[in-house]
């Protein structure tokens, strides 16, 4: 989020909405950094309560950081306002941010201690906390008893469309569970009192009963919470539904070929590679390596050619994404044992039968960094960070570094040096010819090589050493490399 601020601060002179814009994506950086600077005092907390010796110049060093930051974000509050009500609610704003960073953290690590470590977990908790607040601050500036359009939060005027859709999905899927387990607890109170049966046909009916409140509350969600949010936010006349409909048949010839090129890519690898897990003896690391080659093949022609669409088809991809892990999870007949057992050939030791993050944070890696790039942006490559960095580098490391790879990083890892050598030749490769079709196609280029070079070599290196979930990580370092 610092490198897309210094990205916008080049741009600002071209673009006269440009210092709204900057003023909001501002407040978002010092909300997502408290958030991780309240997550870090909670791990504080817990050395200064833990019996261990040799972490007192870890604990001085840690307060001595959160001190600093926090006199850093409250002089940059007073020196840009005003003060009075206007600092209070904004720096409220913050800490509401940091407080409920820290309560979604520590339940993801106590709900699902297998599937994220720590920094998984404070990427994902903070991740959602600022996506929700900036669904929160939207909502509020609309209503008109509220105080947020004048002292709450200032929210740019210039939200397209689609991005209020995408999240409007996505906050009525995020909800969908809250209501499925109410509307469940109200049917078992209901029918207490009834007939006897039998402990089998006992869990058949409730099985049936619930699959059936799960898609009618899916219905509920879709059909009347989702256009009411929209309306409210947005101002949107239509249901969300038809306005994707209508985007779709605006530039029909290549947004309806886009869509079949999808559906025969998707059906051909998913058919293929689901029968070699099933028949053959191939690793299953490699095989799970074969989708980043698809993710490539999907998303790069869209990346050039429809990247508004694309916007639109990686929400609608993250939507079906979650509906079918709640049908998975929740067992949801008839779909949620086939949806387990075909999820289930391509798991590894991150997931668990709670959840499976794999699909989601390849998805994500992909997704995040061409959501990120909307708008101005000078920085061509940037919206293939994620496409380059798991389609391309991940793959390549892990497959020569699989078959050919001999020198190690360190005694313990897996990690090689011909892997590494190889995806940082490749992602390289990659860009060179990007750099081509993109210049072909009327794009500006003004990405120094010598800052594409340390981008990818830093970005792999990266990838040979962290411990953490390198789908969502790497994608996101590489586009803040490439922003500079």
């Amino acid at each position: 989020m610092l490198s897309r601020l210094i990205q916008l601060s080049r741009l600002l002179p071209t673009d006269p909405n440009g210092p709204k814009e900057f003023a909001y994506l501002e407040m978002q950086y010092w909300a997502a950094s408290i958030s991780c600077l309240s997550v870090l005092a909670l791990f504080l907390w817990h050395l200064r309560t833990s019996p261990s010796n040799g972490i007192s110049k870890h604990l001085e060093y840690g307060s001595l950081l959160i001190v600093l930051y926090l006199m850093t974000f409250f002089l940059s509050f007073l020196l840009k306002t005003d003060g009075g009500l206007m600092v209070m609610t904004n720096m409220v704003y913050m800490l509401c941010h940091g407080a409920a960073a820290v309560i979604l953290l520590k339940h993801i690590l106590e709900k699902f201690p297998s599937c994220a470590s720590f920094g998984e977990a404070l990427l994902v908790s903070s991740g959602l906390i600022l996506y929700f607040g900036d669904m929160l601050g939207h909502t509020l500036s609309k209503m008109e008893f509220s105080m947020s359009s004048k002292v709450f939060i200032h929210t740019p005027g210039t939200r397209s469309d689609m991005t209020a859709i995408i999240q409007g999905i996505l906050l009525g899927l995020f909800l969908l569970p809250l209501l499925y387990k109410s509307s469940l607890q109200v049917w078992d109170y209901c029918t207490m009192e009834g007939k006897q049966q039998t402990q089998e046909a006992e869990d058949h009916t409730g099985k049936r009963i619930g699959s059936a409140v799960f898609y009618i509350s899916l219905v509920v969600v879709l059909m009347f919470l989702l256009p009411s949010w929209t309306h409210l936010v947005q101002g949107l006349k239509v249901h969300p539904f038809v306005w994707i409909i209508n985007y779709m048949f605006t530039d029909a010839h290549e947004r309806l070929a886009l869509c079949a090129y999808w559906i025969c890519v998707i059906y051909v690898s998913v058919r293929r590679f689901y029968s070699i897990s099933k028949q053959s003896k191939t690793e299953r690391i490699l095989l799970r390596k074969y989708y980043h080659l698809v993710a490539v093949l999907i998303f790069s022609p869209a990346v050039i050619f429809q990247p508004a669409f694309l916007d639109l088809a990686f929400g609608a991809a993250f939507a079906v994404f979650l509906t079918l892990e709640m049908i998975r999870i929740w067992e949801i007949y008839p779909l949620g044992h086939v949806v387990h057992q075909f999820m289930n050939a391509f798991t590894d030791h991150r997931d668990s039968e709670i959840l499976i993050v794999s699909h989601f944070s390849l998805l994500l890696g992909c997704a995040l960094p061409k959501w990120m790039s909307s708008g101005l942006n000078d920085r061509p490559l940037a919206p293939f960070a994620g496409i380059l960095s798991l389609g391309i580098g991940d793959t390549m490391a892990s497959m020569i570094g699989y078959k050919y790879g001999v020198l190690r990083w360190s005694k313990t890892g897996k990690k090689t040096i011909e892997g590494t050598a190889a995806g940082i030749t490749s992602v390289l490769a990659a860009c060179s010819i990007l750099v081509s079709l993109l210049a072909s196609s009327g794009y500006i280029l003004s990405q120094n090589w010598l800052s594409l070079l340390i981008a990818v070599t830093l970005s792999g290196l990266l990838e040979a050493y962290t411990a953490q979930l390198d789908n969502a990580f790497i994608p996101l370092v590489f586009y803040s490399l490439l922003c500079l």
